[in-house]
């Protein structure tokens, strides 16, 4: 008995020894989890069939990658198909959609407080793209981060901007489109930066990198990052627009709680934890087909996501950050709370886990 009780205790022994090898080394793999090789913000991806597209701004202009995963586009081609060659600025975190079997980079562009949104197209992906066109955005006021999709058969874009022509705060709008490249009417107001964990980092405070998802009730989300992108606090949080609730009345929109894909428990909504790996996670893309939000994924599985951050034991810095590849799911009866505004105080839908 004694003997077996000490080659038992070996084996075990030897079992935890190996047991903590395999999870230091997992550890250590996983510090890196999901970094892509590209050192980049602002990541934009698409599926087209079996080929992932991407598009970042680079060299002065635009670039678009296509591989067969997310994981290959760091080390696919870039193919340079826009360059700024009337002298705009400096140009920021493009948007690639598909609408109509053509594609529509939008993307920033200016100095300063000139920062305005533009679009190209092309029957292509990566090649023949037309000469830009600035958006005629209501108010004509500094933009930046604009998408576009398509929600109950009208088309729609939101984007980051100020109200007047000073950097007070970014907020987000939308506006109804009537074409790819024609805003018609107001723009409205739908998000700012007013509550407590998303004014940690400011001067200025931000809402910013809009994103458009379709939840599998049919409601419509708007995901944005909040708090600076020269901050760690920088995270991600939700907007969901109450069933039957019209797009273009702020009070019809019910925020998160809280940060739902963050790196620090402070700002996180009650539920969510914080990132193991990264810090600062934000200004993500849902990798949707043909990026419609008509495709957004049913309740259940996890789901491809890109986003940028810095690796947690990094300076935290915006040289530092790059794409990284996640998932993301859908979370249902989870309830959003408000207080001394129009409408009711809480409304319960679905909302999002992400997941480095």
């Amino acid at each position: 008995m004694k003997l077996s009780r000490c080659l038992s205790g070996i084996t075990a022994f030897a079992l935890s020894v190996v047991l903590a090898a395999a999870m230091s080394l997992s550890s250590a793999e996983s510090a890196h989890a999901g970094q892509t090789g590209l050192r980049a913000a602002d990541p934009s991806v698409l599926r087209v069939g079996a080929t992932y597209v991407s598009v970042q701004s680079t060299g002065g202009g635009i670039a678009v990658r296509r591989a067969a995963s997310t994981d290959a586009l760091a080390s696919a081609p870039a193919r340079q198909v826009w360059s700024d060659t009337r002298g705009l600025g400096e140009v920021w975190a493009p948007e690639i959609v598909r609408d109509g079997g053509r594609y529509y980079v939008y993307f920033a562009a200016g100095r300063g407080a000139a920062h305005r949104m533009y679009v190209i197209s092309s029957a292509s992906p990566d090649s023949g793209y037309t000469a830009e066109t600035k958006l005629a955005l209501a108010d004509d006021k500094w933009a930046i981060d604009g998408t576009l999709f398509t929600f109950n058969g009208q088309r729609w874009f939101v984007w980051s901007g100020w109200a007047g022509d000073t950097d007070v705060e970014q907020n987000l709008y939308i506006t109804r489109m009537s074409s790819p490249t024609t805003p018609t009417g107001a723009r409205y107001v739908i998000s700012q930066p007013r509550e407590s964990w998303e004014r940690v980092v400011g001067n200025p405070f931000i809402n910013e990198a809009p994103e458009a998802i379709r939840d599998p009730n049919g409601q419509l989300h708007i995901v944005y990052s909040a708090n600076g992108s020269w901050s760690d606090r920088y995270c991600m949080a939700d907007l969901r627009l109450r069933s039957g609730g019209d797009p273009t009345y702020v009070w019809d929109w019910y925020k998160s709680n809280g940060c739902l894909f963050g790196s620090h428990r402070a700002t996180m909504m009650a539920g969510w934890d914080p990132t193991l790996y990264v810090d600062g996670p934000g200004h993500h893309s849902f990798v949707l087909l043909d990026g419609d939000i008509g495709t957004s994924p049913p309740a259940g599985p996890r789901f491809p996501l890109m986003y940028h951050a810095v690796a947690k034991g990094t300076p935290y810095s915006w040289a530092n950050r790059f794409w990284y590849t996640g998932t993301f799911s859908w979370w249902g009866d989870i309830t959003y709370s408000r207080a001394n505004v129009p409408g009711a105080p809480t409304d319960t839908g679905w909302s999002l886990k992400f997941f480095e």
